[in-house]
């Protein structure tokens, strides 16, 4: 992926030199196609094209604004009841993250996210250890984190 951003920039670079015209503007356009032509060349290239990399970003990116501003709203709901009935608690979430740099993101989008805090990483990294300030169903949860930013972070980094 480095290396194709590089080719990406030095196509943008010769297309202003080619241009004659070295302003932003020409460089963008020249960016873009170098995307394009990475894009139909991406065969030659030995990794896979890295603008599918950079949209699973963007869409990882998406999805934590959508369960922030759902979880935002989840803990308005219980400020504003007139009897705080919330079930708070701790849990272990099993992670199939290898890496520190995922196990970290991902314990940052659960820190990140209101009413959830990551605690610890376990001694062998197999698992986080999660508050949670309502917890009707700690399966449910589990499976929630797990299908949400677990599976989109592997699909960012693998």
């Amino acid at each position: 992926m480095p290396l194709q951003i590089v080719i990406n920039i030095i196509i943008a670079v010769m297309w202003m030199f080619l241009s004659e015209s070295y302003a932003f503007s020409t460089f963008f356009v020249g960016y873009l196609l170098g995307i394009g032509l990475l894009f139909i060349l991406q065969r030659f290239i030995p990794d896979s094209f890295y603008m599918k990399r950079v949209w699973k970003f963007i869409k990882l990116i998406l999805l934590f604004i959508r369960e922030l501003v759902l979880s935002n709203l989840d803990i308005v709901k219980l400020v504003y009841k007139p009897k705080l009935d919330i079930q708070p608690g701790i849990f272990a979430l099993p992670i199939d993250l290898k890496s520190n740099f995922e196990i970290t993101l991902l314990a940052n989008l659960i820190t990140l996210t209101p009413g959830t805090l990551s605690i610890a990483v376990s001694e062998d990294h197999t698992k986080i250890y999660i508050h949670a300030m309502d917890i009707p169903d700690v399966e449910q949860s589990i499976n929630d984190i797990k299908e949400t930013f677990e599976k989109a972070i592997m699909e960012v980094t693998r």
